[in-house]
């Protein structure tokens, strides 16, 4: 039982870490973020963890917007000299705002282990 715990505390660690160092780039970072939000959503669901489900939207929202931002980079961007309208960008925000709410989840729950 005690070898499945330091599993998931290594994979949860790694997502939060993941999820810092994506954010250097967020286009190419785009990659480790997408894995680091399904690691700390995967790591939460093993331990059973009662914010498992905030987790698990916060991880489709990071891909779904990832998945948007690859797409519209294929077509050739949007806005300015691109056929695609700025109206198309809206598609991409589910990434940043998954990605901002998954640091704000992570801050809490490490100021809530500090004072525990």
């Amino acid at each position: 039982m005690k070898e499945k715990i330091v599993w998931t505390r290594i994979i949860y660690i790694i997502g939060g870490i993941a999820l810092i160092i994506g954010a250097l780039d967020p286009m190419e970072g785009s990659v480790v973020i997408v894995a680091g939000s399904a690691a700390l959503a995967f790591s939460t669901f093993l331990t059973k963890d009662r914010q498992f489900k905030m987790f698990l939207t916060t991880a489709i929202m990071i891909i779904v917007g990832v998945s948007s931002l690859f797409y519209l980079s294929s077509l050739g961007g949007f806005g300015g000299t691109a056929t695609l309208s700025w109206w198309w960008g809206l598609l991409i925000l589910p990434y940043p705002i998954g990605w901002l709410i998954n640091i704000v989840l992570l801050i809490i729950r490490w100021q809530h282990n500090k004072k525990g």
